[in-house]
C-alpha cells in the first residue's frame, strides 16, 4: 500500500535520511570524520544489519583476521569469553560454538538493489555508473572552490542548479533514457514536492523510507558527505541548508525516470525490494558473531594496555622542570614526548588538544582568507591575524594577488591549452628540483599571530587561567615552557591537511601555540592571575613551537619573544629537541615501508612519489587523561592519545567534562575513521592514491570522474602487504571518579550512545594507574578483572 506523505512526514524522511550520512570536510582544511555518526545510536551488529541492507558493506574484519589472531593467542579464550557473556541476542551456545563460528567463512552482505540496478540488469545498460558519472559532473561543478574553468552559476539552490543543466543534458537519452531532459524539466518546481512525487510514484511504503533514502544519499558517496557539511556548517552558524535534500531529491527524480521507463520488466521485482526495505532490522547470527570477534580483539588489546598500566612507574619529582613542553594529545607526540623525557630526567611534557584552548579564526599574513584554527565541533571564540608593518601588508597583499591572478591565467577556459608550450620551460629548474628533492624542507615563517580585535585583560585573564587549569598546570613552572603545535611537511599530496592537526581543523598548530605563548607572557595577564592562585615566576618564558610530524623537527618561535636571559635554556632545549628528534625518527622508521633508517625519513617528506610519507594516527587505539606520571617512561608505541589531567585540581569536574565531551570525541572520530577505512575500504575509504584527481578544489576522484571519495587512501592503512591499522574501537582510560564521570555521561546524551552502544570502551582508572573499572554501559560499572583494588579515596568517590 501506497502512503501519501503529510509534508511534515516527508520532511522529517529526509532529515533523518540526511543525518545518516557522516559530513566530509574539504581537502584545505580536512578532519577526520566518524562514518558511523548517523549510526551511533545502534550497536554494532544492528549497524552491521543496516550497512549491508544499504551498502552492502561489512562493518567488522574478515573472519579470517580474527581467527589469526585466535590461533596466535592475541585473542584468548579469556577474551572470547568476556566479549560472549556481553552479546546480545542470537550469540553461539559457549565458547565452542563461537570458536567454530570463528573459523567458517562468513557471506560477503549483498545491498538490495535500487531501481537503478535493476533497470541496469533488465538494460544491459550501466545506469548506476551513468548516474554516478552525470551527477559527478554536475556537482563537480557547483561545489567548485576555485578549480573547474567554468564553474556552476553561484546563488541558487543545488536542485534548482541541476534541473536548469539536466534539461540540456542529452547524455542520458544517448544512453537510453527516453525524454529524460523532458521529464526533468516537467517535475515539480521544487526539491520536496519532487521527492514527494517520486514515493508517491515509486510505491514506497513510510516503512521503506528509512533505508531507501539512506541508500539513494550513500550511493552519492562523498558528494552527498560534502553536501552533509553544508548542513553542518550552516547549524554551528545557527542557519539552515537544504543541499543534502536537494541531492536526494535529483536521485529519486532519476530513479522515478528509470522505473516509468522499465516498470513493465522490473515492477515484480521491485515490489519484493520494497517489502525487504519496509521490513524490521535484525542483525543475523553472522552480524552478531562478528560483532563478538570485534569485542574479543579489542579485550585483547585492553588487556595488554592494563599490562604496560601496571607496569612500575619512575618517582614523581617535586624539584623544578628543567624543560616544560606541551605537545598535542595527538598519538605521534607520544614518541616524541617519551624521547624528549629520556633525554634529561628534569624533562616533563605535558599532553593537551592541539588547539590549545583557543578556538581561533585567523587570517594569515598578506590573506583574507579564513582559517578556523578549531575543533570541527566548536565555533571560534577569537579572530586574529598576522602581525606587521602595514606597508609590509601592503606590499606582501600586492604579490599575493599577483600570485592569484597568475594562477587564474594558468586554469583560464583559452590560455590553458597553450599554457604549457608558452612557459612551460619556466618550471624546468623547478621541476628538476623537486624531481631530486631539493626544494625547501619549509616555508618561512610568518609573523607572529595577534588578536584582532584586542580582548579586553578580564577577557584575556579568563582565557589563560582556563587553558592553565585545563593543562593541570598551575604551579612548578619551569624557566622555558614551550608550547608545541603541529603539522606535516609534505609535498604532491592531495590530503596533507589530513596530516596536520585535526584539532586545529586541518591546519598546523604552531598559530594556537604562539598566540597562547603571547597571552602567557603578557605581564598584566600574570599579574592578574596571582589573586586566581596562579602564580607563574619572573623568569618563566613561553614560546610557541611547531612539531613537524613528518620529520620529527622542532621548530621554536624565539623571535616572538625574545631574551637574552633564556639564551642559556633556548640553546639546551633545542639540543634537547634534536636528540629526541634523531630517536623517534628511528622508532618511526622501523613502521615505514623501504625505510633504511632515521635519516630517510625527512627525505620522504619532500619526495613528491611517496605515497605514505609518515603513517598519521594508524594504529591509534586508546586514549588517557591522567596525571603524566601514569605514563611516563612506558612505552605506548604512538597508538595512544595522551591528556594530562589531574582531577583533584578539578573541584567542579568542569576540566573532565570538557575533556569527555570535546577531546574524547574528537579522538572518537579519528579512530573511527581508520576502523571504517580498513574494514569497508570501497564505503568508507577515499581509494588508492595513485589513481587520484583533485576535483573542484574540495575532493578527490578515483580516475576522470564520479563520485567523490572520503575517507583515509587505502596507502592511510595499508603497507602494501598487510594492515597497518588494528581496526579497534578507542579504550579511554580516565583517572577520575567514577560518579563524576557518569554525571557527565548523563547530561550529555550523544557522548553516552558512544560509551553505551560501544563505539567506545571506557575505563577508570585508579590511584596507582591501573585500569580498575570497566563502563558496562546504562551509567552502571563493573571491576576489571585482576585488577588492583581501588583506592579508598576513589571508592568514597565514585
Amino acid at each position: 500500500m501506497t502512503l501519501s506523505l503529510s509534508s511534515e512526514a516527508l520532511a522529517a524522511a529526509t532529515d533523518a535520511a540526511a543525518r545518516a550520512i557522516p559530513p566530509v570536510w574539504p581537502l584545505a582544511s580536512s578532519v577526520a570524520v566518524n562514518p558511523f555518526l548517523g549510526q551511533t545510536g545502534e550497536g554494532l551488529a544492528d549497524v552491521a544489519a543496516r550497512l549491508g541492507r544499504v551498502a552492502g558493506a561489512p562493518v567488522t574484519m574478515d573472519r579470517t583476521w580474527y581467527a589469526a589472531r585466535i590461533a596466535d593467542g592475541t585473542i584468548t579464550d579469556e577474551d572470547l569469553t568476556a566479549a560472549l557473556a556481553t552479546a546480545p541476542a542470537g550469540a553461539p551456545a559457549d565458547l565452542a560454538a563461537l570458536r567454530t563460528s570463528a573459523g567458517a567463512e562468513r557471506a560477503a552482505p549483498e545491498a538490495l538493489p535500487t531501481i537503478a540496478d535493476l533497470a541496469a540488469e533488465a538494460s544491459g545498460t550501466d545506469w548506476p555508473g551513468l548516474l554516478a558519472e552525470r551527477i559527478g559532473a554536475w556537482t563537480a561543478g557547483y561545489f567548485d572552490q576555485g578549480q573547474a574553468l567554468w564553474a556552476a552559476p553561484k546563488g541558487r539552490g543545488a536542485y534548482a542548479a541541476w534541473r536548469e543543466v539536466a534539461t540540456h543534458d542529452l547524455t542520458p537519452e544517448i544512453a537510453g533514457l527516453a525524454g529524460f531532459a523532458q521529464f526533468v524539466a516537467d517535475a515539480p518546481e521544487t526539491a520536496s514536492a519532487a521527492t514527494a512525487r517520486a514515493i508517491e510514484t515509486l510505491g514506497l511504503m513510510d516503512d521503506a523510507l528509512e533505508t531507501y533514502l539512506h541508500q539513494l544519499l550513500l550511493s552519492l558517496g562523498g558528494w552527498a558527505q560534502y553536501a552533509r557539511y553544508t548542513l553542518w556548517q550552516a547549524e554551528l552558524a545557527g542557519e539552515h541548508d537544504a543541499t543534502i535534500t536537494d541531492l536526494l531529491a535529483i536521485r529519486l527524480l532519476w530513479e522515478e525516470a528509470l522505473f516509468t521507463q522499465h516498470a513493465d520488466q522490473i515492477a515484480a521485482r521491485w515490489a519484493e525490494v520494497r517489502t525487504a526495505h519496509a521490513a524490521p532490522l535484525a542483525p543475523t547470527a553472522d552480524h552478531v558473531i562478528d560483532a563478538i570477534l570485534q569485542e574479543a580483539a579489542e579485550r585483547a588489546a585492553q588487556r595488554e594496555l592494563a599490562q604496560t598500566f601496571a607496569a612500575p612507574a619512575p618517582a614523581a619529582s617535586d624539584s623544578r622542570p628543567a624543560l616544560q613542553a606541551a605537545f598535542c594529545i595527538d598519538v605521534r607526540s607520544e614518541i616524541f614526548r617519551r624521547g624528549l623525557e629520556a633525554v634529561d630526567p628534569n624533562i616533563r611534557t605535558l599532553g593537551f588538544a592541539g588547539f590549545f584552548g583557543l578556538p581561533v579564526a585567523h587570517k594569515s599574513f598578506a590573506s583574507d582568507v579564513e582559517e578556523r584554527r578549531l575543533p570541527v565541533l566548536l565555533n571560534p571564540g577569537v579572530s586574529t591575524t598576522a602581525a606587521g608593518e602595514e606597508e609590509a601588508d601592503l606590499t606582501a597583499r600586492f604579490k599575493a594577488r599577483a600570485a592569484r591572478a597568475w594562477g587564474r591565467f594558468k586554469l583560464a577556459a583559452v590560455s590553458s591549452f597553450a599554457f604549457v608550450e608558452a612557459t612551460g620551460p619556466i618550471y624546468a629548474g623547478k621541476l628538476v628540483r623537486d624531481a631530486l628533492g631539493l626544494a625547501p624542507s619549509s616555508a618561512p615563517a610568518e609573523p607572529a599571530p595577534r588578536l584582532d580585535p584586542a580582548l579586553d585583560l578580564d577577557a584575556r585573564t579568563d582565557a589563560a587561567e582556563t587553558v592553565l587549569r585545563a593543562m593541570s598546570l598551575t604551579s612548578n613552572f619551569a624557566r622555558l615552557i614551550l608550547l608545541a603545535g603541529h603539522g606535516a611537511n609534505v609535498v604532491n599530496n592531495p590530503h596533507a591537511s589530513g596530516l596536520h592537526c585535526g584539532a586545529c581543523g586541518g591546519y598546523s598548530g604552531e598559530v594556537n601555540a604562539r598566540l597562547l605563548a603571547a597571552l602567557l607572557n603578557d605581564a598584566e595577564v600574570r599579574a592578574a592571575l596571582r589573586p586566581r592562585g596562579i602564580e607563574v615566576p619572573a623568569d618563566t618564558l613561553f614560546l610557541g613551537a611547531l612539531h613537524d610530524t613528518t620529520t620529527d623537527a622542532v621548530t621554536i618561535y624565539a623571535d616572538d619573544h625574545p631574551s637574552k636571559d633564556h639564551a642559556n635554556d633556548l640553546r639546551q632545549a633545542e639540543s634537547w629537541l634534536a636528540t629526541a628528534g634523531q630517536s623517534t625518527r628511528a622508532e618511526r622508521a622501523l613502521r615505514l615501508p623501504r625505510a633504511a633508517g632515521e635519516g630517510d625519513i625527512a627525505i620522504r617528506s619532500r619526495d613528491w612519489a611517496e605515497t605514505r610519507p609518515e603513517w598519521a594516527l594508524a594504529g591509534c587505539k586508546a586514549f588517557v587523561a591522567a596525571p603524566r606520571q601514569r605514563t611516563a617512561g612506558k612505552s605506548l608505541a604512538g597508538r595512544a592519545f595522551l591528556h594530562d589531567y589531574d582531577w583533584r585540581q578539578d573541584e567542579s569536574f568542569s576540566v573532565l567534562e570538557l575533556i569527555m565531551t570535546a577531546p574524547v570525541v574528537v579522538a572518537s572520530w579519528i579512530s573511527l575513521q581508520y576502523y571504517g577505512s580498513t574494514v569497508a575500504p570501497t564505503l568508507f575509504g577515499s581509494g588508492n592514491k595513485l589513481l587520484h584527481n583533485v576535483t573542484g578544489g574540495i575532493g578527490v576522484i578515483e580516475g576522470n570522474g564520479g563520485t567523490l571519495r572520503a575517507g583515509l587512501p587505502w596507502q592511510s592503512v595499508h603497507d602494501g602487504e598487510g594492515h597497518v591499522h588494528d581496526p579497534l574501537r578507542l579504550s579511554v582510560c580516565i583517572e577520575a571518579p567514577r560518579e563524576a564521570m557518569a554525571e557527565i555521561l548523563g547530561r550529555h546524551d550523544g557522548v553516552r550512545a558512544l560509551f553505551d552502544n560501544r563505539w567506545l570502551h571506557l575505563f577508570a582508572l585508579d590511584e596507582t594507574g591501573r585500569m580498575a573499572w570497566r563502563y558496562a554501559g546504562d551509567l552502571q560499572w563493573e571491576p576489571v578483572e585482576h585488577a588492583a583494588e581501588a583506592t579508598p579515596e576513589l571508592k568514597a568517590a565514585g
